[in-house]
């Protein structure tokens, strides 16, 4: 070795850090909780068909309506995505509403909501439809939550929901007012009003039509992130669903909510298979709902030419149409 050289030593290669495999934990409470449910659901169908009056089973779709629009005109679009404002005696009944539908109080609901769409397609998203139509559906519930989700949902700003009484109150007094509403006086309206048996009534209005609305609602989950068109983004899962959004209220116009979810209507479709825009158009109209925020057309059509798949373009070129017809 010569007097002067200088010996370098090789770096001794580290070891890369594998992060464990998570492995879900079931809750086997929830499991059988929803197998009873859907169970139930099949035997209050069977009841329809066999021993029931047609006006329980009309009741029990027209209930179930009311609770649909609590979730999408309250918890979701009003609450969670602050795309409008509405008075008082507005988000009181639209808090009875969300209690028919018993998703959670309307607090925890907008929780888990921005949370996905904070870390939608992640595993802090409490859904991720990346692990599975049926955990995106109804799995997660049936399993405890991915620490990701606790831990990144800690970063979601909240103070606006706490703010609001409505929201304070519904969280405190959630579980009479979702026993009351949901299960109690759906069982006894068809009692009271024309005879129905408490038996046939409660299986009918009560679990049937609960167990329902609670799969339309999952629908939004999974199907509407699996199956569908993307107009506005072809880069996240969010799809546009047409039978989505038909049981939905609107719900399943769901790749432009993603890309504009301060958009009160969901949709630039209109009223199109968009119940909940009706009825929040309607409250506007009555004075209860204010401040509606929608997406601008322009902005709208940017986006699908940027970033969209190349269906729903016939808006945009009505739009040139009309641009063109004014320009001249």
């Amino acid at each position: 070795m010569a007097p002067n050289s200088t010996v370098v030593e090789e770096p001794v290669p580290q070891k890369e850090s594998v992060k464990p495999e998570y492995k879900p934990k079931i809750v086997w409470f929830n499991v059988m909780l929803f197998v009873y449910l859907h169970a139930s659901f099949f035997y209050g169908v069977y009841l329809g068909l066999t021993s029931a009056s047609w006006k329980t089973a009309l009741f029990a779709y027209i209930y179930g309506n009311l609770g649909g629009l609590g979730v999408t005109a309250g918890s979701h679009r009003l609450w969670s995505h602050r795309s409008y404002k509405a008075k008082w005696p507005l988000r009181f009944l639209l808090c009875c509403f969300a209690s028919i539908a018993a998703q959670n109080d309307i607090y925890e609901w907008c929780r888990d909501h921005r949370v996905h769409h904070k870390f939608t397609e992640t595993d802090a998203d409490p859904h991720n439809i990346k692990r599975g139509f049926f955990f995106a559906h109804m799995g997660w519930l049936m399993c405890k939550k991915h620490p990701d989700v606790a831990k990144k949902g800690k970063t979601v700003f909240l103070e606006d929901l706490w703010a609001d009484p409505i929201v304070r109150f519904h969280r405190r007094f959630y579980i009479p007012m979702s026993v009351f509403f949901c299960f109690v006086l759906p069982t006894m309206i068809p009692v009271w009003c024309w005879g129905e048996t408490l038996w046939n009534a409660f299986f009918i209005a009560g679990m049937a039509r609960y167990c329902f609305s609670l799969n339309i609602t999952w629908l939004v989950n999974s199907a509407a992130h699996k199956y569908g068109d993307q107009p506005y983004d072809k880069y996240i899962e969010a799809r546009e669903n047409a039978f989505v959004a038909f049981f939905g209220h609107g719900e399943g116009w769901h790749n432009y909510h993603h890309v504009f979810p301060w958009d009160y209507s969901t949709s630039e479709l209109g009223y199109t298979l968009n119940l909940t825009k009706v009825f929040i158009d309607f409250m506007a109209l009555i004075g209860q709902a204010y401040d509606l925020k929608s997406a601008h057309p322009e902005m709208v059509k940017n986006r699908k030419l940027k970033t969209g798949d190349g269906t729903r373009m016939k808006q945009v070129d009505e739009h040139e149409q009309q641009l063109s017809c004014a320009q001249s």
